[in-house]
């Protein structure tokens, strides 16, 4: 799984707290936003179980485990975006929302629990879209950023100029709208928003870390989005003969062929039907009958 442990990097009055492992998953980078009457705590990953920073508040970007990881340790008041709100408040519903089968649900959420330490904060509350954290010279606001999951929120901090954007981490395996609760074209929607943002630092969950410089960010976004085209071209490809919704997920658009994991058939499903309800839309890809494509 990797290795425990964090090291601080300043972005001025925001912190990263920069997992041993570089923040691959499981574990994840952190953030502390400190201004002159608070300090808020953004997604404790896994990397802080062991050494979580005081806080007076905490911001969960969305209701993923990996996100959750350390809540079971921080006594401070829990945020996030309202349309994750139930599944940060029960586990039942985070798993839910993962759409897996009821053995690989079982099979999850035994693992899920153990290696993350998940527990439920009932008391957590929703925030919406443009939320403000006053945190005395600083300020920290709410930016829903969908798709990933419904309530996938970064936050923008000021004076800094610093933009966290969680989950839409930048890395080469590309955008995962995968889960029940995902979506294609909101994710597409908040890639577009991002871009438009003007800010000096813009900061990512996974390995990417904090990107400096609009410019520099913009072009990884750049080829971060590039991966959705990719994955329609190659689509489009395969179906150049007929295949059925479950060729397409033996094929493997979104992991690759070695990857094994309870969640890995029901991304590939979900990601697959999204793609092809699209095409099918564009007239790119016809549906010859239920559940069996071809490309036009």
């Amino acid at each position: 799984m990797g290795t425990t442990g964090w090291e601080p990097v300043d972005y001025g009055r925001v912190t990263l707290l920069r997992a041993a492992n570089g923040g691959g998953y499981p574990y994840g980078n952190s953030l502390l936003v400190r201004g002159s009457a608070g300090t808020l705590l953004v997604d404790p990953s896994l990397a802080l179980v062991d050494d979580v920073p005081g806080a007076d508040a905490v911001f969960v970007s969305h209701a993923h485990e990996d996100h959750l990881a350390a809540l079971a340790d921080v006594p401070a008041p829990v945020h996030v975006h309202t349309a994750d709100l139930a599944s940060v408040q029960d586990l039942d519903v985070l798993l839910d929302g993962y759409g897996l089968p009821a053995a690989k649900r079982a099979e999850t959420a035994v693992s899920t629990v153990e290696e993350f330490r998940l527990a439920a904060r009932p008391d957590a509350v929703g925030v919406p879209d443009g939320h403000r954290f006053d945190l005395g010279d600083r300020s920290a606001t709410v930016v829903h950023l969908p798709g990933h999951t419904a309530g996938h929120s970064g936050l923008l901090v000021e004076p800094e100029g610093f933009l966290y954007i969680a989950d839409i981490d930048l890395t080469g395996f590309g955008p995962y709208y995968g889960d029940r609760v995902s979506s294609l074209e909101g994710f597409e929607r908040s890639l577009e928003l991002c871009g438009r943002v003007e800010a000096r630092w813009f900061g990512t969950f996974h390995q990417k870390g904090v990107v400096e410089g609009a410019a520099e960010f913009r072009a990884k976004l750049g080829a971060y989005r590039d991966v959705i085209v990719r994955r329609d071209a190659a689509l489009v490809e395969f179906l150049a003969e007929p295949r059925t919704l479950a060729e397409v997920v033996a094929r493997r658009f979104v992991y690759r062929p070695h990857v094994a994991a309870p969640h890995v058939e029901t991304v590939e499903a979900r990601t697959a039907e999204q793609h092809l309800a699209r095409l099918v839309r564009l007239g790119t890809v016809t549906e010859l009958e239920p559940g069996r494509f071809q490309t036009v």
